[in-house]
């Protein structure tokens, strides 16, 4: 069974704060003509300003009609949360100028972005939610480990839990930067997780363990998750894990380049919830 060494010594305990990492992946488009008083520079920046508002409108809508928070209080500030979120813009799908009869020249863009709500508005959500494992609030994941202390030689278990169906990658991120991904692994393939199960890694088909070993040193476990299906990432299998060939910084916004779900009956929806959260740990000699 091939072993993991993870350089940790003290570990955080990641609990389900929304405000810390909760944000809604979507695709929108923004429309700008320049007419008498833009430059082509200028009419671009208003496409793109239109198509942020837009995202932010969109995922408001979206939050409102996918989480089913029976609060009217607390379903009102997590909108305003929204309504007040900043846009980082993923990628942009596609963009170009063209012709109106009556505006002339006008350009347009359509963008894959994520909006992030007001971390304020979401703290205030987060103390009000009553349960962490709450189905009908946004998507959150717990991430934690089996103790605080490692030493050389002993084991380390994570564990993750949803509030609500969700797929999910887990990765780990040595003293020396080299990035692994745990899950989905090439022994344990499956990248989608029901909501309320603690899943337990490693376990079950899993053929690594995670021994503490030299050196030591601060080390990382992330973990991505949404409620469609995450971004590839360029992986080479190595024993019982993935090295991650795609460039560190890189790779989350990759993960985002998320794949919309579609719906029985419906077309693809344009949105999904996404949360990010990383724990921080140490590994000691004794």
């Amino acid at each position: 069974m091939k072993k993991v060494f993870l350089t940790l010594f003290l570990t955080l305990v990641l609990t389900a704060n929304l405000y810390a990492a909760q944000s809604t992946i979507t695709e929108s488009e923004g429309y700008s003509c320049m007419g008498e008083d833009k430059s082509r520079k200028q009419t671009e920046q208003t496409a793109m300003a239109d198509a942020k508002r837009n995202a932010v409108e969109y995922a408001a809508t979206y939050i409102k009609s996918e989480t089913q928070v029976k609060d009217f209080e607390l379903q009102k500030d997590l909108i305003e949360a929204y309504l007040r979120a900043s846009v980082k813009v993923i990628q942009e799908i596609k963009k170009e100028w063209y012709k109106d009869a009556s505006a002339g020249d006008c350009f347009k863009i359509r963008i894959k972005a994520e909006v992030i709500p007001d971390e304020k508005a979401m703290e205030k959500v987060a103390k009000n939610i009553q349960s962490d494992d709450d189905p009908s609030a946004p998507l959150s994941i717990q991430l934690w480990t089996d103790k605080k202390e490692y030493k050389k030689g002993e084991m380390v278990k994570v564990y993750v839990k949803g509030n609500k169906p969700f797929y999910a990658r887990v990765l780990y991120k040595d003293a020396g930067g080299e990035l692994l991904q745990l899950l989905p692994n090439p022994y344990r393939k499956d990248n989608y997780f029901n909501g309320g199960v603690i899943y337990e890694i490693p376990s079950g088909n899993d053929k690594f363990d995670l021994e503490v070993s030299s050196p030591f040193g601060e080390e990382n476990v992330v973990i991505y998750a949404s409620t469609s299906p995450l971004g590839e990432l360029n992986l080479k299998s190595e024993g019982g894990v993935y090295q991650i060939k795609t460039k560190a910084s890189d790779v989350g916004d990759k993960t985002r380049g998320i794949t919309f779900k579609e719906k029985t009956g419906d077309k693809a929806t344009q949105a999904s919830e996404f949360f990010e959260e990383k724990a921080v740990v140490r590994t000691g000699q004794r």
